[in-house]
């Protein structure tokens, strides 16, 4: 698992750490003390992971068109 700051990491890179540590907690063999770290480390990789999508989301845009089909300029996306 790797030690990089969370806040430093891009979204793969945090999706792919929270895998592991995932994988870890489900397989049963961590004992206790690590397993609250790993938990913990995963909770700070989800929300980071939300973040980073919220930020994607918040980007993406609609392209209108008129009735030619020439672009007309872009349009926020609804975002729920």
């Amino acid at each position: 698992m790797s030690d990089k700051p969370v806040s430093d990491m891009s979204f793969e890179e945090a999706m792919g750490t929270l895998e592991t540590v995932v994988g870890q907690l489900e397989s049963g063999s961590v004992p206790l003390e690590e397993s609250i770290a790993l938990y913990e480390r995963g909770a700070e990789l989800k929300a980071h992971c939300e973040a980073k999508l919220k930020s994607a989301e918040e980007k993406v845009a609609k392209i209108t068109t008129d009735g030619n089909g020439n672009a007309t300029g872009t349009e926020p996306v609804e975002v729920s």
